[in-house]
């Protein structure tokens, strides 16, 4: 099959040669135009030459339009097609319609009706980019002006919302000097957000007057107030969930929910799961859950699961800010379960509070590090954001969601941290019992570049847990890793470019927060 270079148009009409004012219209206009008498003409064109946009006359002897459109989208589902009638009878429309036609035109057309149709079809996307480079570009400046700013915890949220918003948008720009420039910028933004977070991290924590929800307030602050409604809660937790994960996959969600809150709120270090989670559900920073309840605190050196004691945990917190409800605990781990979970719904709506919590992106994650595969699958954060929504497309949630669609219910979606795509390792040097993270560290006779790390030598100031008496903790910044001296190339190789959490960049601190309600 030949493919052309220029856009072209292919027209089918059993009376083709009437028109002729309109293909000469259009090659004026600098397309080249294949015109058939026929279906069977059409299907032998489009198998010769594939053609950028095909106009089908609806009423053609022999082959019909409708006949030759069933062909057309059979072996070529993404050619887009007009259809072209003299009828406006509701059974034909719901035909063509139904044979997922691009468009539809009613005779007589004008030459420019056609042609506004095939700017529509096959210069809509390449307009829509240049429009959004255009926009990025007048805004490139006030982003840059703002970034040098003093910027407060509220607006940095709405900085990182802007970007991925931009990130979102030049997705598909064949520009490469345009995506270097958004790239140049977010990087940009993420050494003075790592730079910020690091300055008022302690002072939020100490109490400070101007401090943001974070982690071990967000169900207080955010999910508490929801169970006051007379309807169930349903707390939908993603493990590892980036904010530009959610903004793709939301029109797919938003066809089922309306969504009251799109917020981003600040995740505790480390940015991990045994931290990050266990302070969420109970409400306390790490070291308060150890001394508070040291029976559902299981420390890094020690064995069992990390995150073994969530429910018992949550239980406390619903109880220590008095609200008596029954609740629920479900962790997806497979897609087995999560069907099960699904058929379990008119019992879970019974339940003031359900939390199901979903590790597939987590999973994935560490997928994409251990297989080479997965790795060309999610080979970058463009393919990550597309695995998701794929994911999310045929899996459990789907269907939980579908189902909830239904009823009236509460629905919060959120995560405990995100990931950040790491490419540039960090040397460190420690004993045997350092911690394996690659974005943090703690142990005995860490040796360490203090400029390339975010450094806290008494753990007792960020509420963290302390090991032993010479323990510091070292967390990354932006897009680093750390390595160890041995194997350091082989190490370096093997995790370069992989998506990791642990440390601070904007991508693991800033999760999303999102309410939403059944439409």
């Amino acid at each position: 099959m030949e493919n052309m270079t220029s856009t072209t148009i292919l027209w089918a009409d059993d009376e083709i040669d009437l028109l002729k004012p309109h293909i000469l219209f259009l090659k004026e206009k600098g397309y080249d135009v294949i015109p058939v008498h026929s279906g069977r003409d059409a299907i032998d064109e489009i198998e010769e030459h594939m053609p950028s946009l095909v106009f089908l006359d609806e009423q053609m002897p022999g082959l019909s339009g409708i006949d030759t459109l069933r062909i057309v989208k059979e072996r070529w589902p993404q050619l887009p097609v007009v259809m072209i009638t003299k009828s406006e009878e509701e059974h034909i429309m719901e035909e063509a319609l139904g044979g997922k036609i691009s468009d539809y035109l009613i005779k007589p057309v004008n030459p420019n009706q056609i042609l506004l149709t095939v700017k529509k079809h096959t210069e809509l996307r390449r307009l829509q980019t240049e429009h959004s480079t255009m926009n990025y570009q007048q805004q490139f400046r006030e982003i840059g002006m703002q970034l040098d700013s003093r910027m407060d915890h509220d607006e940095w949220v709405e900085m990182y919302k802007r970007l991925v918003y931009w990130e979102l948008e030049l997705a598909g720009s064949t520009d490469a000097s345009i995506n270097e420039i958004l790239l140049s910028q977010k990087k940009e933004a993420n050494r003075l957000f790592c730079r910020f977070y690091e300055d008022h991290y302690v002072d939020w924590l100490g109490g400070a007057d101007e401090r943001p929800v974070m982690s071990q307030t967000l169900l207080k602050e955010r999910m508490f107030p929801l169970l006051k409604e007379d309807r169930p809660v349903f707390m939908i937790v993603i493990d590892n969930f980036r904010y530009d994960q959610w903004k793709f996959v939301q029109p797919t969600v938003e066809k089922l929910f309306s969504v009251e809150r799109d917020d981003l709120y600040y995740t505790i270090l480390p940015t991990t799961t045994q931290f990050a989670r266990n302070a969420m559900f109970a409400g306390l920073m790490p070291s308060e859950i150890e001394r508070k309840y040291p029976q559902y605190w299981v420390n890094e050196d020690e064995q069992g699961w990390k995150n073994q004691y969530e429910n018992e945990l949550l239980d406390e917190n619903l109880r220590r800010h008095g609200f008596g409800i029954k609740h629920t605990y479900n962790k997806v781990l497979n897609a087995q379960y999560g069907y099960k979970l699904v058929d379990r719904l008119p019992e879970l709506l019974h339940t003031p509070l359900n939390v199901i919590i979903y590790n597939f992106i987590d999973m994935l994650s560490h997928a994409r590090t251990d297989s080479d595969i997965v790795r060309e699958l999610a080979g970058d954060e463009k393919a990550y954001r597309s695995l998701t929504l794929s994911w999310l497309e045929h899996s459990p949630l789907m269907e939980m969601l579908q189902a909830l669609s239904e009823k009236d219910v509460c629905v919060v979606l959120t995560t405990d941290h995100g990931s950040v795509r790491i490419d540039r390792p960090v040397r460190v040097k420690g004993d045997r019992d350092i911690s394996v993270n690659l974005r943090y560290k703690q142990g005995r006779l860490l040796d360490y570049n203090a400029k390339d790390v975010f450094e806290v030598k008494d753990p007792a100031r960020i509420f963290l847990p302390r090991r032993h008496v010479t323990s510091p903790y070292i967390f990354c910044h932006e897009n680093d890793f750390f390595a160890y001296p041995n194997n350091y190339n082989e190490y370096v190789r093997y995790y370069m470019d992989t998506f990791q959490h642990g440390g601070i960049s904007m991508e693991e601190c800033l999760a999303p927060y999102v309410i939403m309600r059944s439409r």
